[in-house]
């Protein structure tokens, strides 16, 4: 097996908070790395309006013209307002996300070598997602247990050799700034993800690039911002995964803005828990 790269990222927020003359640098950035796929783990849009949407379709597909991109939803595309707690089903929440990027919010692609789940974490005001703080209502996240089933199911039928990657909105991991988790239940949810047999997990939410473990055994990658809210006046940041047979590393790219690229930053190696076991799950 040759080297896997990923280009993972998160948090572009077309509308008011996108900083356009990075989008532009990423573009262009982007291709230089030869990525396998391009995959953007939420929030395109700022209020899942349609101008907003139909922005993040537009460049998303110039970046699919030369790299295919896999994108699931997040808590800033999910319409709650039009159905909190599931008042109205849960079609409404979705009605614009579907209009622009399809009927299915959490999409599987493969590729030689390679199969990307996504799974759905953003629901909006729901019942899962409610903690005691009044601020989280609408901002948490959480996995549903069809969600886990389904993309459990999904790994466990695919051949042992494949790298099996999920991908969801919330951080998993705390921040490495903010210490706050994306999730409303994270230890279920870092119990749940370790159950998928997966080799790697990509979020973001956070707003700050970040890697680690669940366990010593799943590695996760969490993606930066592409908008001007960024924490602590970092810059912003994506990430670009290499998976190797027995170890996978986590490169993050800064932006710099008076030369309009990005700049290698840090990277963090981690063993491939499930590739060096080889493991079938």
């Amino acid at each position: 097996m040759t080297d896997l790269l990923l280009a993972h990222l998160a948090d572009i927020h077309f509308g008011g908070r996108a900083d356009l003359e990075q989008l532009v640098a990423l573009e262009r950035f982007l291709p230089t790395l030869e990525p396998r796929v391009i995959v953007v783990a939420g929030d395109l849009s700022q209020r899942a309006r349609h101008g907003e949407l139909q922005a993040a379709r537009r460049y998303l597909d110039r970046l699919a013209d030369s790299t295919p991109v896999h994108v699931i939803p997040g808590n800033h595309d999910v319409q709650w307002w039009r159905s909190p707690f599931g008042l109205a089903g849960q079609r409404p929440k979705f009605a614009k996300w579907r209009r622009y990027f399809g009927e299915d919010l959490t999409p599987v692609l493969r590729l030689e070598g390679l199969v990307i789940a996504g799974l759905q974490s953003a629901n909006g005001l729901a019942m899962g997602s409610v903690t005691p703080n009044p601020n989280d209502l609408t901002v948490k996240g959480h996995l549903p247990r069809a969600e886990v089933k389904r993309v459990r199911a999904l790994f466990a039928s695919t051949p042992p050799d494949l790298v099996r990657v999920a991908v969801l909105h919330h951080n998993v991991l705390p921040g490495v700034i903010s210490d706050r988790w994306g999730m409303a239940r994270p230890h279920w949810t870092q119990r749940a993800l370790l159950s998928l047999q997966a080799d790697l997990v990509l979020c973001g939410h956070d707003h700050t690039e970040g890697a680690g473990q669940i366990d010593g055994r799943l590695v996760v990658s969490t993606a930066g911002t592409h908008s001007v809210r960024t924490r602590g006046g970092r810059p912003s940041a994506f990430n670009l995964v290499r998976v190797l047979p027995d170890r996978i590393q986590v490169e993050h790219y800064l932006y710099v803005r008076e030369m309009k690229t990005f700049r290698q930053g840090s990277t963090e190696t981690f063993a491939r828990y499930r590739g060096a076991a080889g493991s079938a799950g």
